[in-house]
């Protein structure tokens, strides 16, 4: 087998817009003498669909390989690493098209015979599955968008996959040509001051490659994070930085790279396209949560105090329960003499801050539910527009030696993705998910009764999962 890597600069140009650091379309070319893959990995939200990449680069780019290089577009993996951006992050279509065929090029001109090895390394400090399970059977995401959910209602986590899926790749000297790295988790933080940046995994590969030295190029693939977060993403009591979280990823990945031993390969591909259907229920989705919105708004009627009246009040009890309006004497005083002035007073005060901060309770919960209903009109928008035809979804099978990747063109949640792992016939499989188009979320059926974000930021109807399932387990076997 021979191989090559390249990368090429893709950050924007726009001297008004800070960059911390630069973005990159990353470029391994493989060829074992029948088949020739391309594996590209960019520094950016989606692959179409939202973000600077629109829906006409994919085809255009591939369009362009196949012309000038003669390699079939469905041997071509087209990745967005997932990184979000505060604006524009990336240059221009046409720069970001000529950009990347440059890598690709220069990827071709290197090829050197080479070995691989797969294995698999762990990282379970940094994420956390952001949609939280709560008592009533639902679910609320983590998000910047609107308030966590009170304490008292969160029964439970969701699942996450702290698996490292790892490429390793070496010259037949034993010196290392490139790692491939797969890891499921929203990059999300970014750094301080909202900076362009390629965020943890830019950060995570810049030490693998400074690690490894010798002209190694790290390219990573982001895994089944549909649902997964930085377990700091909410963080309020330290910088949004999230050079630690790549620094820790970095070392992981690192810690298991010394274990894999390299041998020669075979390549395979199989390349299927599906198609999706749309959901239909988004209509009563709003309803309900418009219903569930006017109850809200009714409970917040006869509300006594103010702000300025609740704070101080509310401190007052909580500092002093049993006796709060004043000294214990005067509480003693009035027992003595049977008045109850201050022990109806009390009561009085605890009614009106019971309401106050069940109305808090309540504004946070409107928070949520405004947010939900707009972005369920967004996606039904999405799905009028396309007339409710269903979407055509290509999904890749990729075998580089023991090493086995698996596409989707959908935000996978991880559960989905674990799935797919546990009922592979190869030891070593891994999804790549924002790969080849973008179909924003991707939830299993069961989660559609959920009511997460990831099932609210969704046009595809529940049974994309099982269509999507017997796709890859049909991929599996014929790899």
């Amino acid at each position: 087998m021979r191989a090559g890597v390249a990368r090429s600069d893709i950050t924007t140009e726009d001297p008004s817009v800070r960059v911390h650091d630069r973005l990159y379309a990353k470029v391994l070319a493989l060829d074992d003498g029948k088949t020739r893959i391309l594996i590209i990995s960019m520094d950016a939200v989606a692959m179409g669909g939202i973000g600077d990449i629109p829906d006409t680069f994919l085809p255009e780019l591939r369009r362009c390989i196949q012309q000038e290089f003669s390699i079939d577009g469905d041997h071509v993996l087209v990745h967005a690493t997932h990184t979000h951006p505060p604006g524009r992050i990336l240059c221009e279509e046409e720069e970001l098209i000529q950009r990347t065929l440059d890598a690709v090029r220069q990827a071709l001109e290197r090829m050197t015979p080479v070995r691989v090895g797969a294995g698999r390394g762990r990282e379970d400090r940094i994420l956390i599955n952001r949609t939280l399970r709560l008592k009533d059977g639902r679910g609320w995401t983590i998000r910047q968008a609107h308030p966590c959910p009170p304490d008292d209602l969160i029964a439970d986590l969701g699942p996450v996959d702290p698996e490292i899926g790892i490429l390793r790749i070496d010259r037949l000297d034993g010196r290392p040509l490139a790692v491939v790295y797969n890891y499921a988790c929203h990059p999300l933080i970014g750094v301080p001051g909202g900076a362009v940046t390629a965020n943890y995994p830019g950060f995570a590969s810049q030490l693998i490659e400074e690690q490894l030295s010798d002209g190694a190029m790290a390219l990573f693939l982001q895994g089944a994070a549909g649902d997964i977060t930085e377990v700091l993403y909410k963080d309020v009591n330290r910088p949004r930085d999230s050079q630690s979280i790549g620094t820790m990823l970095g070392l992981s990945t690192l810690k298991a790279l010394r274990n894999i031993q390299t041998q020669d390969a075979q390549l395979n591909i199989i390349s299927q396209t599906v198609e999706f259907p749309r959901r239909t229920d988004i209509p009563q989705r709003i309803e309900a949560l418009l219903q569930e919105q006017a109850r809200l708004l009714e409970s917040l009627r006869f509300t006594s105090l103010n702000f300025k009246a609740f704070l101080p009040l509310y401190l007052k009890y909580a500092l002093h329960p049993r006796y709060p309006s004043d000294y214990a004497y005067r509480y003693l005083h009035a027992q003595h003499i049977g008045a109850d002035d201050l022990h109806a007073m009390d009561q009085e005060n605890r009614r009106n801050l019971e309401k106050y901060l069940n109305n808090i309770a309540a504004m946070e919960r409107l928070a949520k539910i405004q947010d939900d209903v707009e972005t369920l009109r967004h996606h039904q928008a999405i799905n009028e527009q396309a007339g409710g035809r269903p979407v055509p979804a290509q999904v890749q099978g990729i075998r580089i030696g023991d090493f086995v990747l698996v596409t989707a063109p959908v935000e996978v949640l991880a559960e989905v993705g674990l799935r797919i792992k546990r009922n592979s016939p190869h030891p070593y499989t891994f999804l790549a998910a924002f790969s080849n188009g973008y179909m924003h979320y991707g939830p299993p059926a069961a989660d559609y009764e959920l009511g997460g974000y990831e099932t609210t930021e969704c046009f595809l109807a529940p049974q994309w999962e099982s269509i999507y399932e017997e796709t890859v387990r049909d991929i599996l076997q014929r790899l």
